[in-house]
């Protein structure tokens, strides 16, 4: 590749539909566990719908969470902790779980 290249941001795409939801930069954690797979924590998402709160008893305690969906078709990708009841699991809040199985690298070298 030459070094005046362009290269766009590493994305990660909705599995079914392919639309970008989120990006690479914002992952926090790849050691998470979701309902059917691993999962990655991500600081940010975009083209998603967020879902109802429900509080959820998680691995780590009990969360309210809502599911997230891809917005262009409806596949429910992961959640977004809302608010963590344990002081351990406050990082959590406002973030995002993406399962490994529901979304595909872009872009990527």
């Amino acid at each position: 590749m030459a070094e005046n290249e362009i290269v766009g941001p590493r994305v990660y795409s909705c599995s079914n539909c392919r639309n970008h939801v989120c990006l690479h930069d914002d992952i926090i954690s790849k050691a998470f566990q979701g309902r059917n797979s691993r999962a990655f924590l991500f600081s940010h998402a975009m083209n998603i719908v967020v879902g109802p709160k429900e509080d959820r008893q998680l691995m780590t305690g009990l969360h309210t969470v809502a599911d997230i969906y891809c917005r262009d078709c409806r596949e429910v990708l992961g959640w977004k902790y809302e608010r963590a009841y344990e002081e351990t699991q406050k990082y959590k809040e406002g973030k995002f779980i993406f399962e490994k199985s529901k979304i595909v690298k872009e872009n990527w070298l």
